[in-house]
């Protein structure tokens, strides 16, 4: 009896990681606008969070129906004719995922890499998640002690 409500309780809090899961939050800039939105990392985060926003992907761009939400960063090197080609940054939410994490194109007039990711703020750099790493270690030790 006392490995099942073990068992519920387990099960609870990783519903809880769940839910949470649900709603992602992305950097949203543009560096045709904000300069700041090429390299995020190189600002300290309480200069970061006042010039770069941050949104709620779901609240952001209301959907009529359930759409699962990711960060994007798409890097754009934008040819012109007569000047020098210029290097763009957008950061903001995604709703159609691709097949690849990262793909680049190769359009007449410029070329660009377009990355999703899946977890808060992941959109600021190419990382690793340590949100994940700590749901397996919190699974890890749930298992491990309460099953022993």
């Amino acid at each position: 009896m006392e490995i099942t409500n073990k068992f519920y309780c387990t099960l609870i809090i990783f519903t809880c990681y769940i839910y949470r899961a649900s709603s992602i939050y992305c950097f949203y800039c543009n560096s045709a606008n904000n300069s700041a939105c090429v390299d995020p990392n190189l600002l300290e985060e309480d200069i970061r969070s006042r010039i770069i926003p941050v949104v709620d992907c779901e609240r952001a761009i209301p959907s009529p129906v359930h759409v699962n939400f990711f960060c994007r960063k798409i890097v754009q090197t934008i040819y012109q004719a007569h000047h020098d080609s210029e290097l763009r940054v957008t950061r903001g939410c995604g709703w159609v995922r691709h097949e690849k994490e990262c793909y680049h194109a190769n359009n007449h007039d410029h070329l660009e890499t377009v990355c999703q990711c899946f977890h808060d703020h992941c959109n600021s750099t190419d990382q690793l998640d340590p949100g994940a790493m700590t749901i397996v270690f919190l699974a890890l030790a749930a298992v491990l002690h309460y099953y022993r």
